[in-house]
């Protein structure tokens, strides 16, 4: 309703008018997505970013966008092109400007899905961690298998049974999570990161079955690619069909083409390996049946050249040459011992062995009186350290300052602890503890008399 000019209560300033107007579209759009066509961009170097939005009508909105959102855009904001963005309208006072804070923008429509996907594939690439050297191999035999996707698609049923069939003893534990829409991605990265903190599975399955563009957006967003980058457990991307591809492919350790080839890329097949290990066992049996035949004729072959009616003829003439040669070795240590015995007494004779007592007890004379003056002096050093350390320590005990309270003198500590080294650090009422030599008392300050630098009684002016 209009207000005549005598209805008017009071007058505003221009800054009144100014702030009411700011306060009121702020309650009015607290928080709203426009969608327009960029024009006017200007990147200053405040890392600021300005521009207007404008569709086919005549009007233009202008927006700003501050340098920490500008800073989070994966994308390069261009004139002419078609962005959503979010933010408050809000009334800058210095031009009199209305003009929309952007919080959030990104590209409208599919062009723009598919823009943003290259921009982000660009930027994750340059990282690293699409590259092949930090792919993990796939274990050979797991045991558990975590799979995450949703628990009522087809993409599940399908991974289980193909699973089921190939390996029926494997374990399979479920992380059911939104593969779509709102909230999808950060539901898949968290099951990532779940499995990888509590380490119960060998292997991950992460996909969903087919579908358009944005129904597998979610494994085109950061959080799930940086996830699947993070996981110590190797990852199978399982999203969509053979034609689909999204950032998740190009991060995990594998690539299957559908979730159920990603459930035979996981587990091998029982009943072909159990065929494949009697085939082998098959092949060893009849090697080893071969190398016995063969041994068997070598040895018939051996008695037959040498004569031996029974087998047990072979050992017994192995028999008697170990004896032969056994004795021959005594004999032989026998003869050596009488050699070395007469070389000992020959040298016995030429170099005066039997002297060999006599100076072996002069040495030991020696040796005693060496030992004696080492023992002496070892002694002698130990009492000279030990009262040097009788002086020392009689030094640090009168520098201790527990000897200055065995005077009578007394430490003084505030309530917090600290050393009180005046009384003008005091005041009425304050607790304090007095420490003597032994023990320890609290006390109340009841009156204060501070003293001068001197030691004396400070003067009262």
């Amino acid at each position: 309703m209009a207000v005549s000019p005598q209805q008017e209560d009071r007058i505003l300033t221009v800054g009144e008018l100014a702030r009411a107007i700011k306060e009121t579209l702020n309650e009015s759009f607290p928080g709203v997505w426009v969608k327009g066509e960029l024009t006017g961009v200007k990147r200053y170097d405040s890392g600021h970013l300005y521009f207007s939005l404008k569709d086919g009508t005549p009007a233009m909105v202008p927006g700003v966008m501050w340098r920490a959102q500008a800073g989070r855009l994966t994308f390069q904001p261009k004139d002419g092109m078609e962005v959503e963005a979010f933010g408050e309208m809000d009334f800058y006072g210095p031009n009199g400007k209305c003009q929309f804070s952007v919080r959030q923008m990104r590209p409208a429509g599919i062009g723009a899905l598919l823009l943003q996907l290259e921009e982000l594939k660009r930027r994750l690439a340059a990282e690293g961690l699409f590259d092949a050297a930090r792919k993990k191999p796939l274990p050979r035999y797991p045991m558990r298998i975590g799979v995450v996707t949703s628990p009522i698609g087809a993409a599940v049923r399908d991974v289980i049974k193909v699973l089921r069939g190939r390996w029926p003893g494997i374990a399979i534990v479920l992380a059911p999570v939104k593969v779509q829409g709102q909230g999808a991605a950060e539901e898949i990265a968290a099951a990532i990161e779940r499995f990888n903190r509590y380490a119960g599975v060998d292997l991950l399955i992460v996909g969903r079955g087919g579908g358009s563009i944005e129904d597998l957006w979610a494994f085109n967003e950061e959080p799930v690619v940086r996830a699947i980058a993070a996981s110590r457990i190797p990852v199978i991307s399982a999203v969509g069909h053979e034609v689909d591809t999204t950032l998740a492919d190009f991060v995990a350790d594998a690539r299957a083409a559908t979730p159920s080839n990603a459930a035979e890329m996981a587990v091998r097949d029982a009943g072909e390996l159990k065929h494949r290990i009697e085939s082998m066992t098959g092949r060893s049996s009849r090697a080893m049946d071969e190398a016995l035949r063969s041994r068997r004729r070598a040895l018939e072959g051996l008695l037959g050249q040498y004569g031996f009616r029974r087998v047990r003829d072979v050992f017994t003439t192995l028999q008697q040459r170990i004896d032969d040669a056994r004795e021959r070795l005594g004999t032989a240590l026998r003869a050596h011992v009488r050699d070395a015995r007469g070389r000992a007494d020959s040298l016995a004779r030429a170099y005066g062995m039997r002297e060999f007592p006599r100076v072996l007890a002069g040495r030991h004379e020696r040796v005693t009186a060496l030992g004696g003056r080492l023992t002496n002096a070892v002694t002698g050093m130990a009492l000279g350290e030990r009262r040097s350390l009788g002086s020392l320590e009689d030094r640090l005990r009168a520098l201790s300052p527990r000897a200055v309270l065995e005077r009578g003198y007394t430490l003084v500590r505030a309530a917090d602890g600290r050393l009180v080294r005046g009384a003008d650090s005091l005041k009425t009422g304050d607790r304090i503890t007095v420490e003597f030599a032994r023990g320890e008392a609290g006390a109340v300050i009841e009156t204060l008399r501070p003293g001068g630098q001197d030691g004396g009684e400070e003067a009262h002016r």
